[in-house]
């Protein structure tokens, strides 16, 4: 009897990532290690400059031109670290995703959202102009996006229905990988909570692996797999939700639950 496959993953090994700037370098992503398999959820947490999202946005090398990264990047086993520009465009978007923290950002602003759809269908499948039409309906009835956002500018749609336009275009190739960069700032409570239950419901039924970075310690505790705790571009710590958010080990760790504590109990 042959044994089971191992599970597809996206391996971030010993990663390092320096900015050069001038005489300055500042290394922002110190020797990290990080394992993501197809159908589980990896929550990324720390406070802002900690390099939560410098390593998510090099994963699919989206970073600044000069910037020095190091260590090695596996998705489904092959090494995509070392790619040129030209190979790693064959898996952005068709193997690795990317939803961007500030949705509009991401955005032409003179693209509806069904052009920018369908701009990435045709340049990643070759799909035809029905093709596209056809499957920007079924992202948006999938993602939550009522119809006829899909006929609008960007500037024409609210917080809430700019995230979920941005989650139809990072599915659009049906991706292995989906990486989440603080996909929440700035929607208002209740928008929060159903724009990241969407998320999660789709990784969850289309066995995607979901990297999510969040300075929101209980959000990620509560919906991921494993949870890493990042400060001053290191992890500090790394293990099963429940135990780093109810048992930290790590000063830094027990200060931020801590700190949610103190908060939530109006002290």
């Amino acid at each position: 009897m042959s044994e089971n496959p191992r599970p597809v993953s996206l391996d971030i090994e010993d990663w390092s990532v320096t900015y050069a700037g001038g005489k300055k370098q500042v290394r922002a992503v110190k020797n990290c290690s990080l394992s993501v398999a197809r159908g589980k959820i990896a929550g990324l947490v720390g406070e802002s400059g900690s390099g939560k999202s410098t390593l998510l946005m090099s994963v699919p090398k989206l970073l600044p031109a000069g910037t020095v990264t190091g260590g090695r990047i596996r998705c489904a086993g092959q090494e995509i670290s070392s790619l040129g520009e030209d190979a790693i465009n064959l898996w952005r978007w068709r193997r690795i995703a990317l939803v961007p923290q500030g949705a509009m950002n991401s955005f032409t602003p003179h693209l509806t959202i069904e052009r920018h759809i369908s701009e990435v269908l045709n340049r990643h499948l070759g799909s035809s102009k029905k093709e596209c039409a056809e499957k920007a309906a079924e992202l948006a009835a999938m993602t939550g996006l009522e119809k006829g956002a899909l006929h609008r500018y960007p500037h024409e749609l609210s917080g809430g229905q700019k995230q979920r336009a941005a989650l139809s275009v990072a599915l659009a190739c049906e991706p292995d990988f989906l990486l989440a960069d603080e996909p929440t700032t700035a929607l208002d409570v209740i928008t929060q909570k159903d724009v990241l239950e969407t998320i999660v419901s789709l990784v969850r039924e289309r066995g995607m692996g979901l990297l999510l970075v969040t300075h929101d310690l209980p959000l990620a505790a509560a919906v991921s797999d494993s949870l890493v705790v990042m400060k001053d571009g290191e992890f500090v710590e790394h293990g099963p939700p429940r135990e780093v958010s109810r048992s930290p080990r790590h000063p830094y760790t027990k200060k931020l639950v801590a700190a949610i504590i103190d908060m939530e109990s109006g002290t």
